[in-house]
């Protein structure tokens, strides 16, 4: 079988490798190189239950379900959780170098919302690390010939036909043509939404329009309004900074000013572990401060700053010209993670067949709020259960689907022509520029329904405009033609939050600060008939 997968983060390349193994054909697409993808930004760590003596795979799968709000089935959460330590084996016989302890175990460290130290991680620069060891396994699997790497191709939108996905048609900007890729089932590992909230902590690669094209195609969403904001970033000129929950594990405590005392208002209001509390509980009470946060890892041993904390030590020297080991840190939350995503089941099947979604791409697992620590392994188990499925339930394709799809690609072709021979009232940039701050101000960390239904007005002016989208000449044809799909999957963002009329994990609602039984459910976004629609249903 011919296996496409899209998207060559941790997820993607997880996918690769496992179908490879399991003696598929594999066709591994994307834009950009992995030293490339948003996975090499992760630095704290990776969480699997298996180093410390009393901590276990029922535990992980609780801290995991408390922390996202009880959304997730509890069966999916516990697999992911039981299959953790297999998958760290797994990445450390692959060669990832995990910092070790004088037993040579795996070290472990503490992050936020566990009760138990299960996050190992390698120095400060974990992502990277499975990143390297992923890619030269992925090299292995090429020169045997089971896998074929492609770059410099942008998703365009999926070939679906009745309900079934026959492959992916993929933008070459070199050419300006379009490139159809057939294939017996098809992997979406295309991240995140950054780029629709402009600076985040994110990988501005990670636009949305993936996600907003397979949504105009009738692929469903789910969980849009869980935005997790990060406690602790710092601003740079182009983006935020993240300074790793690491940082807090290994003791760094946050504080404010009132006057000349530190308030410690974390430990004040939550005891000991208040620094480490859940990422929306920890944000939100940065909100409420009167005055600018701090985070102090001055009082640290300077050789375990330089050991385990190093990316933090090297970007505040950098970007801050700031001494960690002197002076604290200046931080404000910033968007970091996207609990919604495509709606998948327990096998990372989509609501089309033969069409899936892994990664941050995927909505599981995570709930209302993320864990630190469960994102590299939600990557890594759900690129390996995506291909297992795939290997196990699909058969080749006996439809001619080059007949198919022709008069689609020819269509397709002609709109982008189109495109490139006309003049825009609204320059993209600028549209997208105003996005980015419709989002801001509607989806902060504490919300009201006035504030999103005002930003679903404003975006539908611009959806709209962009109906009769014109060419602007200032940025690529690919920059022109994915921002209807991003606004649109902008306002499903922005729907989803309106929808659910209570407060839950990273989704606080100033006019609805309870939480309620009611809403004990996800939310699925779907397109019909020219709409949106929203609807909640249990796991």
């Amino acid at each position: 079988m011919k296996i496409l997968v899209i998207g060559n983060g941790i997820s993607g390349l997880s996918a690769a490798i496992e179908a490879a193994f399991l003696g598929e054909e594999v066709l591994l697409a994307a834009p950009f190189p992995p030293e490339r993808t948003q996975s090499v930004m992760a630095a704290g760590g990776i969480n699997a239950a298996c180093a410390d003596g009393d901590d276990s795979a029922a535990l992980h799968a609780q801290d995991t379900l408390k922390g996202g709000c009880f959304l997730e089935s509890e069966q999916d959460v516990l697999a992911f959780c039981r299959k953790a330590p297999e998958n760290l084996k797994w990445l450390d016989d692959m060669g990832v170098l995990f910092n070790r302890n004088p037993d040579r175990s795996v070290c472990v460290r503490a992050f936020g919302g566990q009760s138990r130290k299960r996050t190992a991680y390698a120095g400060s620069s974990t992502g990277k690390q499975i990143v390297t060891a992923l890619t030269q396994k992925c090299l292995e699997y090429e020169i045997r010939g089971r896998i074929r790497r492609k770059t410099g191709l942008f998703f365009h939108s999926a070939l679906i036909r009745e309900g079934r996905c026959f492959g992916a048609l993929f933008f070459q900007p070199e050419t300006g043509r379009l490139l159809p890729i057939f294939a017996d089932a098809v992997i979406c590992a295309v991240g995140g939404q950054n780029k629709l909230f402009g600076k985040t902590t994110g990988s501005e690669l990670c636009d949305g329009y993936a996600a907003g094209r397979l949504f105009s195609q009738g692929v469903l969403l789910r969980n849009l309004e869980f935005l997790q904001y990060h406690p602790t970033t710092i601003e740079t000129d182009h983006k935020r900074m993240l300074i790793t929950e690491a940082a807090r594990g290994e003791g760094g405590r946050l504080y404010y000013l009132d006057g000349d005392r530190r308030v410690y208002f974390m430990e004040e209001k939550y005891g000991s572990g208040g620094n480490l509390m859940p990422r929306d509980i920890v944000s939100r009470e940065m909100y409420l401060c009167p005055s600018q946060v701090y985070l102090d890892i001055s009082f640290l041993p300077e050789k375990l700053i330089r050991e385990r904390l190093d990316e933090v030590r090297l970007l505040c020297r950098d970007y801050l010209g700031l001494d960690v080991s002197a002076e604290p840190i200046p931080v404000a939350p910033s968007i970091h993670f996207f609990m919604g995503g495509i709606r998948v089941d327990r096998e990372h099947r989509t609501n089309i067949d033969r069409l899936y979604a892994v990664g941050e791409a995927a909505s599981k697992y995570h709930g209302a709020n993320r864990l630190g620590g469960n994102s590299l392994m939600a990557a890594v188990y759900s690129g390996r259960t995506a291909a297992q499925s795939v290997h196990e339930g699909c058969s080749p394709f006996k439809e001619d689907g080059p007949r198919m799809f022709s008069s689609f690609i020819e269509e397709e072709q002609r709109g982008l022509d189109a495109l490139k021979n006309s003049r825009s009232l609204y320059p993209a940039v600028y549209i997208q520029r105003n996005i980015a701050e419709i989002m801001n101000r509607s989806l902060g960390i504490v919300r009201t329904g006035k504030e999103l239904a005002e930003g679903i007005e404003a975006l539908d002016f611009y959806l709209n405009a962009l109906k009769s989208l014109r060419f602007d000449p200032s940025v690529s044809i690919y920059e022109n033609y994915r921002i209807f799909h991003m606004a649109l999957l902008a306002k499903a963002v922005m729907q989803s939050a309106l929808e659910r009329r209570e407060s839950r994990g990273s989704h606080f609602r100033a006019d609805f600060p309870e939480t309620k039984d009611e809403f004990r459910k996800c939310s699925v976004a779907q397109w019909k008939d020219g709409e949106i629609r929203i609807r909640f249903e249990a796991e």
